[in-house]
């Protein structure tokens, strides 16, 4: 299934497009340094050990989302969740994240064919933009958009808007994500939504979320993207 213009125009390839991508479970395997993260935190607030099932939960969704829903933390102690989640996490789990293979070729080839590349990520942004120059991604794109950290910026439909009013010149933008709620958040600014069938999402969960199609692989992604 091909992801392209609903009309004819001077932009029919990738030139000027505006591609947004998700960070965690997208881009990178960043889960090791979560999971140890959420489990410092759940030792520190006195909480069960978490199961493999709510790790996964948590790798991707907003922080104070994940503790709340995921983990069932009380409201009042959300905050100290996350104040124990992030100074474990900053303290060195940060980096314990490797490129997903393929990654940095599908980025290599969209930059190349004139494409305009922008991270849109619920991770807090000096976090993201730390983990990217870590793994060497950096580079490819033009701007990065996270959220913040007091979480008044944190949703998905929140850091696409950032990501769109940086680049307003940006062509049929579209979002590369692995969860459902980045489908949902690219939804509420009526962009398509291209699954990341590579990340931690659950089966069926980037198609039931209304994804315009789910890649396999990031090669997939190409070559949904490419005319013709």
């Amino acid at each position: 299934m091909k992801i392209e213009a609903a009309e004819s125009g001077p932009h029919q390839g990738l030139e000027s497009r505006l591609v947004l991508f998700d960070l965690d479970g997208t881009l990178v395997d960043s889960s090791p340094g979560i999971w140890a993260s959420v489990r410092a935190a759940a030792e520190a607030l006195g909480l069960p050990r978490p199961t493999p099932e709510q790790l996964r939960g948590m790798v991707g969704p907003p922080l104070q989302d994940g503790f709340a829903l995921v983990l069932g933390v009380p409201p009042d102690d959300v905050p100290r969740a996350v104040a124990a989640y992030r100074a474990h996490y900053s303290g060195g789990a940060l980096l314990d994240a490797t490129v997903y293979p393929g990654v940095p070729e599908l980025l290599a080839a969209l930059a190349g064919a004139g494409a305009t590349l922008a991270v849109a990520t619920s991770k807090p942004e000096p976090f993201a933009v730390r983990l990217l120059a870590h793994v060497g991604l950096l580079p490819s794109f033009a701007s990065v958009h996270g959220a913040t950290f007091d979480g008044a910026v944190r949703h998905k439909d929140q850091v696409v808007a950032a990501a769109l009013a940086a680049h307003a010149d940006g062509v049929r933008p579209v979002l590369v994500g692995d969860r459902a709620h980045d489908v949902l958040g690219a939804a509420a600014h009526g962009l398509p939504c291209i699954g990341a069938g590579w990340g931690p999402a659950l089966p069926g969960e980037l198609a039931d979320a209304g994804a315009a199609l789910v890649a396999a692989t990031p090669r997939d992604v190409l070559t949904a993207l490419k005319p013709g």
